[in-house]
């Protein structure tokens, strides 16, 4: 796929990887929105990389409808979706709330949903589009804590592998990118810390890794791919 003038929507664009997606789209030529649910902090990504806000909690099926629509008024026309909010909590089996497992799952798995079912409804009526979700090496092997996160990924996965199922006799990719550790402010909003050192990923790596399947020609994919730093130092 060539770049220039294709219409991608990130969710979760606000900061992070999605950020880091958004602004690698936008210099190859793009034409982005992003969504956020935290109004101030969009639009002042939104200014600062040149993409279009719109304002939404993906978990919510009208805000869903709502950030096409206002994508296709905007735009006309969405070639791209980036399946990238997400939340995550961190607690022993025994400690986990049931508000939230719920909320992870919300977004990590409802928001997806949500948007990719949109998403379709479009690309599906073009014969042609493309799902790029962002899921995680959590969702390749289990670990403590994870009860919440890391089925919710698992989850994600599930469910690209049915709707590249669905989808590909309408000339529809949809990809799944997994990252492992990368240097963001989501630890700090799940609740962990990290620990940075220039050799752990940052979101940038994410993005060229997204920018790279997307341009292979549309009569190809890479139906999932996995990204991992080289040697990170903690």
């Amino acid at each position: 796929m060539d770049l220039r003038n294709k219409v991608a929507l990130v969710t979760g664009g606000s900061s992070g990887i999605g950020r880091g997606i958004a602004e690698t789209l936008l210099a190859s030529g793009s034409r982005v929105a992003i969504t956020g649910r935290n109004q101030s902090r969009l639009n002042a990504t939104a200014s600062a990389i040149g993409a279009h806000p719109v304002q939404a909690d993906v978990s919510r099926q009208t805000d869903a409808a709502r950030t096409i629509q206002e994508v296709l008024d905007k735009f006309g026309n969405l070639d791209i979706l980036i399946n990238n909010a997400g939340s995550g909590v961190f607690k022993p089996l025994v400690e986990m709330d049931l508000d939230g497992f719920q909320r992870t799952f919300a977004t990590n798995v409802t928001g997806a949903f949500l948007m990719a079912r949109e998403a379709a409804r479009h690309f599906i009526a073009r014969k042609q589009g493309d799902i790029v979700n962002i899921g995680s090496t959590a969702s390749l092997r289990g670990a403590a804590n994870g009860t919440a996160y890391y089925a919710s990924k698992f989850a994600l996965r599930g469910m690209t592998e049915c709707w590249r199922a669905e989808l590909r006799k309408h000339n529809i990719r949809v990809f799944l990118v997994n990252p492992s550790e990368v240097i963001t402010s989501f630890g700090t909003a799940a609740g962990f810390q990290q620990k940075d050192h220039p050799s752990k990923l940052r979101p940038e790596d994410i993005a060229h890794a997204v920018k790279s399947m997307l341009e292979m020609n549309d009569r190809g994919f890479v139906p999932e791919l996995t990204v991992f730093a080289t040697n990170p130092v903690d």
